[in-house]
This record gives C-alpha cells, sequence and structure tokens, in this order.
C-alpha cells in the first residue's frame, strides 16, 4: 500500500537494543512522529557483512546489552499497539536459522512485523524463505547493487514479489554516495528491469541525497548518520525527531 503512491519517502534504520536494550520502542516511534514513511529495525549480529564501523559499533553495543530475536520481536509488538506504520526487519541469516526459519516468520508475522530483508541470502537460495514469507503475508525485500546484471535485477525482483532494496555503492554501509551520474545510470537500470517498486540505501546523509534519491526510487534508506547523531546525542529522541524532520525537509 504504502508503495502504490508516488511520495517521496525517508526511511530511517534504527538498530535494536541501540544505544539501551529498550530503546527500539521509544526511538522508533519517534521516527514515526518526526514523519517516516517506513522504519527498518536492526536484527543485531557479531559477524554482520554489509555493515560499515558505525552500525557495527551500534550493533556491539545492543548485543551487550542483551538484545536477541526474541526481544526485539517483542518490541515490535510493543511498537505496533502505537503505530501501523510499515516495520522492516534488516538482519542476517544465521540467527534466524538458528531460530528456526518458519517459526521466526510465524513470529514476525504475529509481532506485527511487514518485510524483511536479509543481505547476505542469495536469492538462489532464497526461494524456501520466500514461499514462507508469502504464506505468512510478510515481504522478503531482496538485494541489487551497481554490478547486478538487467536480467538479474528482473529474476531478484519477480522473486521478492513487492519490494527490492538497492545497495547504491559496492561497499558497506556508512560510506558517501558514488558519483551522481553513475548513480543515476545505475538507478534509472533498475528502474527499466525492476518488476517491483525499490528503495535505495548506503550513503545517504542530507536533504539533499533524500531529494535525489527520490527522484530515481521509491525511497531513502538512512542509517549510519542517524545512529552517529544518536551516538553523540545528549537528547536522543529530540536528535532523531530533529534529523527526520530535516530529511524529509518539513
Amino acid at each position: 500500500k504504502l508503495f502504490t503512491e508516488k511520495t517521496e519517502k525517508v526511511i530511517p534504520y534504527i538498530p535494536a537494543g541501540f544505544p539501551k536494550l529498550d530503546s527500539t520502542q521509544e526511538l522508533v516511534l519517534a521516527a514515526v512522529d518526526a514523519g517516516a514513511d517506513m522504519v527498518e529495525i536492526g536484527m543485531p549480529f557479531s559477524d554482520p557483512l554489509a555493515d560499515g564501523p558505525v552500525i557495527q559499533e551500534a550493533s556491539q553495543v545492543a548485543l551487550k546489552n542483551g538484545i536477541n530475536l526474541k526481544l526485539i520481536l517483542k518490541q515490535v509488538k510493543e511498537i505496533r499497539i502505537n503505530t501501523q506504520i510499515p516495520l522492516v526487519l534488516m538482519g542476517y541469516i544465521n540467527p534466524i536459522l538458528k531460530y528456526g526459519q518458519s517459526q521466526f516468520i510465524e513470529d514476525c508475522k504475529s509481532s506485527g512485523v511487514d518485510g524483511l530483508i536479509i543481505p547476505d541470502l542469495p536469492p538462489e537460495e532464497a526461494d524456501s524463505l520466500v514461499n514462507v514469507c508469502r504464506k505468512s503475508g510478510v515481504s522478503l525485500i531482496l538485494l541489487v547493487a551497481p554490478n547486478t546484471s538487467n536480467k538479474r535485477i528482473e529474476y531478484i525482483s519477480n522473486l521478492a514479489g513487492n519490494l527490492i532494496y538497492c545497495v547504491s555503492i559496492l561497499g558497506i554501509t556508512g560510506s558517501g554516495l558514488s558519483g551522481q551520474s553513475a548513480l543515476s545510470d545505475y538507478l534509472k537500470r533498475v528502474k527499466k528491469y525492476s518488476k517491483t517498486p525499490f528503495i535505495v540505501g548506503f550513503g545517504i546523509t542530507t536533504r539533499k541525497d533524500v531529494q535525489f534519491i527520490n527522484t530515481l526510487s521509491d525511497g531513502a534508506v538512512v542509517g549510519s548518520s542517524l545512529i552517529r547523531k544518536i551516538q553523540n546525542a545528549e537528547k536522543t529522541l529530540e536528535t532523531v525527531k530533529n534529523y527526520i524532520i530535516e530529511l524529509k525537509g518539513t
């Protein structure tokens, strides 16, 4: 429903259990109050592949605080009492396999999770999870990158069905955006070959970035720069709200 309307979208990424174990709910709701269109909630993992130093550090703090998948789902359930905004969990496949794939998706559904992003799940190995997600009504959001071929973009978007996530660079989170011309060519290619809407993440930090990305896609994801602001904030909730308002231009 969110992506049927062509409006500018800001999607913050907030790691669960950071900076404190019970920070998740209040940070997500602060982002919602400030006008976030969807929220990605990070599932901290000890061995992340796609995360840069800022998100890695936040994840380590969250893991030391005692965060785990069961607690994250409990927190989502509590967030759901106060908002119907789309909520997506982003994390890695190992903890999900340990939890039990089918059980995890079932618990996602009953907790109010709308979607799932798993950066280290290759599309070739995603079939069983795609099927479980489809039965439960949870969107599995698959990833494409600048080196993904046109044919593969089409295949991945068909497999995902609802939404795909474009990594803006060949690298880790927190790196700067690549040159506008190269990024623009890449996103135009995704637009041409994707069968679904697509959002863009990695390296988005300013209002200008958000405007640029939204002219070429269906939404901008902001993660590392938001976490940096939380790390340096005296008033965390106020800082989150003000930054989202700034990104939205409202």
